[in-house]
């Protein structure tokens, strides 16, 4: 492995691309850290980082925290992240299968693909400046009725924030396109996963502070003694939550098809056994993080509503209550189910199958074959979909019912962790392809292949 990372300096080409890559990384981290202007940065972080406060634990706006690298707590040009972006995608995505017009954009290959991400980066604008012109309304009563300057000029600070914010998003979504065409890996999924390493060293900081004082209190919340068999079993929890991420990521249900012979003079071609790999997880995290949006949904809006019933449904869908897990294993495998049926289609598949002359061994070309794959589909799916949900459930059980800070237990729950290792999977498979097409080895291999002279 380490002499894969040593040959990937020794190629021109992906030298570049890496480094390209991690300056891009960088020129956003540090922009993170630039507040929008006529802000009280320290009164406003104090306001966000209370007991319950907005960016808090159970909160949309804490999911957001967490994707933008703390950025949205600090008030940030890029305090909305690469949120907007993804969600204008996922909208997107969802109407072509309701709009015809989108749906013929969607099939004319690479011009109707321009097309629709040009519609997405519209969407992105007007979503983003929604989203953070209702923020600042916000900011401006809550610092109201606490009797605190959050902002000077109130009524230049709102137009100004918003055009920042909005402007902060298209920055960080135009990078992430770059590093999607000049560096390696898919730009956008690599920001969100920068974002989300980068809170790392906070949770290792705090977790060696309370191993060194023992039991106390962290953002209103009293915890037991974080000691070493604790802090044992977090890293075993982590161990055996990056494992398992990697088997439903890598894991898929091949179906066996044979292709079609074709003769050419007096040669025949084809004939040949083959498979059609099917993915257990065909969703990635896209379910993990509808459902959690969906539950914390109440949570958010109790923020800005002083009500009752909203604080008590709060109090219900947040971590750690019954009824909260109930509904977030449910969602998560509807959105499985949901989701996959939007990205793949049996019907397709098996029109592509008949067109390039392949067939499933025991299926007819048609219906059959179309039948066969969408049952193969559903059973995989289920499997994969009840997977997903103890990922992303069972580590905030364990770090709950031992009180672990959710400075700690943010950072290693089920949601980030599967972001994190499933990035870093799809990255090094980009690197590794690279060195392989050049004869050298990828990351599985050792000393097999010599790089070629000259």
């Amino acid at each position: 492995m380490f002499e894969a990372f040593r040959n990937m300096f020794k190629i021109p080409d992906l030298r570049k691309r890496v480094l390209f890559t991690l300056g891009i990384i960088v020129i956003l981290q540090l922009g993170y850290h630039i507040s929008v202007p006529l802000v009280n940065r320290f009164e406003l972080e104090k306001l966000m980082s209370r007991p319950g406060g907005l960016a808090g634990q159970g909160t949309l706006l804490g999911l957001l925290d967490m994707f933008s690298g703390g950025a949205f707590n600090k008030f940030s040009i890029f305090a909305m992240g690469i949120m907007p972006y993804i969600s204008a995608s996922i909208i997107l995505q969802l109407l072509t299968v309701v709009i015809p017009f989108l749906e013929e954009l969607q099939k004319k290959g690479e011009e109707g693909r321009k097309k629709i991400n040009q519609y997405t980066r519209y969407l992105t604008v007007v979503i983003t400046f929604l989203q953070s012109f209702m923020l600042t309304y916000w900011i401006v009563n809550q610092g109201a009725a606490m009797g605190v300057r959050l902002v000077e000029n109130p009524v230049l600070f709102r137009p100004l924030a918003a055009f920042s914010m909005t402007t902060g998003t298209l920055v960080v979504m135009w990078l992430g396109e770059r590093v999607t065409e000049r560096g390696i890996g898919n730009g956008i999924s690599l920001i969100i996963f920068a974002n989300i390493v980068a809170r790392l060293p906070d949770a290792v900081g705090i977790l060696i502070t309370r191993l060194m004082l023992g039991e106390g209190e962290v953002g209103g919340s009293i915890f037991r003694d974080v000691t070493w068999t604790t802090t044992f079993i977090i890293a075993v929890l982590m161990v055996a939550v990056v494992a398992s991420i990697v088997v439903l990521t890598q894991a898929q249900r091949r179906i066996p098809i044979k292709r079609g012979r074709q003769v050419v003079g007096r040669r025949t071609y084809g004939g040949q056994m083959s498979y059609l790999p099917i993915r257990i997880n065909i969703a990635g995290v896209i379910p993990v993080i509808f459902a959690s949006s969906l539950l914390q949904f109440p949570a958010t809006i109790a923020q800005f509503a002083n009500s009752e019933f909203l604080d008590s449904m709060s109090r219900m869908l947040s971590p750690g209550h019954w009824l909260y897990e109930i509904f977030y294993i449910l969602g998560i495998i509807f959105f499985c189910y949901f989701y996959t049926a939007i990205v793949f289609n049996p019907k397709d598949v098996a029109e592509n199958l008949q067109k390039y002359g392949s067939t499933v061994p025991g299926f007819s070309h048609g219906r059959k074959t179309e039948e066969y794959i969408d049952q193969i589909t559903t059973r995989v799916t289920l499997f994969g979909a009840i997977f997903l949900a103890v990922i992303a459930v069972m580590p905030e059980l364990v770090m709950n019912y031992m009180k672990i800070p959710y400075a700690i237990s943010g950072f290693l729950g089920g949601t980030s962790m599967i972001i994190v290792v499933g990035v870093a999977l799809d990255t090094i498979k980009a690197i590794e392809n690279h060195l392989l097409l050049r004869n050298y080895d990828g990351f599985r291999k050792k000393g097999r292949m010599k790089a070629r002279s000259g």
